[in-house]
């Protein structure tokens, strides 16, 4: 490096999609061109194209007949190694002093296996857990199956799931999580040094002023995936459960799609489906909610919920993954523990609105506190001090000093 900044070369696991990941891929590329350094990425999309931008150097590359569908937004090519040929050459030209991975998908996979080839020091993100995504899809496969039996199927699909990313984790030099429990775990499973890269959002994107609506039903809102991980059938029993209690003025605003769209459909009265937003038309849907209502048990971040705290609406989520440690509880939202709890938070914000409206202000005020660049800039001084450690900073605690 000569005392410079690291060139990274990017190989992250999606970015045109609409998720997580793609968001903080966008917002990594910009941050890196804003600041005029050396940022080499690779990614999928619909067609093979090179293009340089200031400092920024794009490789895209088309997924072909090998891959099929994860879900209804994300591919997987069997085949993506093809492109390694290719890509070696240009990688050599870049130079680069680190590879950055998101993740086991066709494209990480590519980025790991160039690493090792050229050795070049790797680094990967975890920004999702697998295990707990096997453990959902398999319970939801099998459920027509006996109790019994379900749940060791479902077991065996997380160990297995568990084992196969952990292997792959041990390949990097550094590793990134998205919150502090993660962090733990992959230095306990790999003996890595793991650092927190948490995550910011647009908060002029993402803003209370966007928000139009004049009275009318309170609105319960989701945003993301319609997909079994998601828990998304607790809305349903939501639902019910308010209907039981005897409310009527309330509504529930779905933002999304996915293979759970019919079940919900088919179980839910008071739901509205949008389909999936971007843009203007999602600033919209999130300042028009009242609360956001989060189910899922198996993020490691959960954007969509900083998303709604920017938009002024709090958040009520679950205490499993990583969206505990964006809501502060009681303060921006609530953090539950059953279908029990969850229920009866999003009936709190419904019949104290004094109580909502000071929730409204502290959710936008922590989002503000956030900053990408931060977050960035704490990601190069770890490449930094992992490539090339100091006497001063050494060792896991490089990003506790960072983010503090």
């Amino acid at each position: 490096m000569n005392g410079g900044s690291p060139r990274v070369a990017f190989f992250p696991d999606a970015y045109f999609e609409i998720d997580g990941v793609a968001n903080t891929s966008r917002h990594f590329e910009a941050f890196a061109r804003e600041r005029g350094l050396p940022f080499f990425m690779v990614y999928a999309g619909p067609r093979n194209e090179v293009t340089t931008v200031g400092s920024v150097t794009r490789v895209q590359l088309r997924r072909g007949l090998a891959s099929f569908p994860l879900d209804r937004g994300h591919r997987y090519d069997l085949l993506f190694q093809r492109y390694r040929r290719r890509l070696i050459p240009l990688i050599r030209e870049f130079n680069p002093d680190v590879i950055q991975i998101t993740g086991p998908t066709d494209v990480g996979t590519l980025g790991a296996m160039i690493a090792y080839k050229l050795r070049i020091p790797l680094a990967a993100t975890w920004q999702t857990n697998l295990p707990l995504y096997a453990r959902s899809r398999m319970s939801r496969a099998v459920s027509f199956l006996p109790d019994s039996l379900s749940r060791r199927l479902a077991d065996a699909a997380e160990l297995w799931s568990s084992r196969a990313t952990t292997r792959f984790y041990k390949w990097p030099q550094l590793l990134f999580a998205p919150n502090p429990d993660l962090v733990q775990t992959l230095k306990t499973a790999t003996g890595k040094p793991c650092f927190l890269m948490s995550h910011s959002v647009d908060t002029e994107l993402f803003n209370p002023k966007f928000r139009d609506r004049q009275g009318g039903p309170f609105r319960i809102g989701y945003v993301g995936r319609l997909t079994p991980e998601k828990n998304v059938r607790w809305l349903a029993n939501l639902e019910e459960m308010l209907v039981r209690k005897g409310h009527r003025d309330f509504e529930i605003v779905i933002v999304g799609d996915g293979a759970e769209r019919s079940w919900l459909g088919k179980h839910m009265q008071r739901a509205q489906f949008t389909g999936v937003l971007t843009g203007e038309k999602l600033s919209r849907a999130f300042a028009n909610m009242d609360v956001l209502a989060f189910p899922s048990q198996t993020e490691t971040f959960g954007l969509v919920v900083l998303e709604a705290l920017a938009s002024g609406v709090p958040a009520v989520v679950t205490a499993v993954g990583g969206p505990k440690f964006t809501v502060q509880p009681g303060e921006t939202g609530f953090v539950v523990n059953n279908l029990e709890e969850f229920c009866n938070c999003v009936e709190v914000l419904l019949t104290q609105p004094d109580r909502l409206c000071l929730m409204r202000g502290a959710a936008r005020e922590h989002a503000l506190s956030t900053s990408w660049a931060k977050i960035f800039e704490g990601m190069y001084y770890a490449y930094r001090e992992s490539l090339h450690p100091t006497e001063e900073v050494v060792g896991n605690g490089i990003l506790d000093a960072v983010n503090t």
